[in-house]
């Protein structure tokens, strides 16, 4: 049975463990369990999907819920992909800050599933790695 919720709080190790099993703990710092433990202390917006108590889907985001929303992670367990799993964790999320703008990147596998669930993609975003870079 699948269950979709907000939590305040989420295990590491099965948040790990969905990213791994989404494809997304590729781009994820799944071997540093204190940047994992950090990933989640620091959202304050986390939705859920579990199948009768275990972890298959999470979208992580930060937000002032009245601006923006930044949904960092959306993963959902291979296995259970293409069930509109992640469309849920979207509109989840979305409802849980309704004044916000909901902002994503996309991963490169994801890039041509947003646009199909309703999303506008934009090209006016930047990313910074290393302060060293700014000139």
């Amino acid at each position: 049975m699948l269950t979709y919720q907000i939590e305040d709080t989420v295990e590491a190790e099965e948040f790990k463990e969905v990213l791994i099993n989404s494809t997304l703990g590729e781009r994820r710092p799944v071997d540093e369990p204190e940047r994992i433990a950090g990933m989640l202390k620091y959202a304050n917006l986390i939705a859920t999907a579990r199948d009768s108590g275990k972890l298959i889907g999470v979208a992580r985001s930060l937000t002032d819920f009245v601006y923006c929303t930044y949904l960092s992670d959306l993963a959902v367990d291979e296995n259970y992909q293409k069930m509109g799993i992640g469309k849920e964790l979207i509109r989840l999320t979305k409802e849980h800050s309704p004044k916000a703008k909901l902002i994503l990147l996309a991963a490169p596998k994801a890039v041509g599933y947003y646009p199909k669930i309703g999303m506008t993609q934009w090209e006016q975003c930047y990313v910074l790695d290393n302060v060293e870079d700014l000139k």
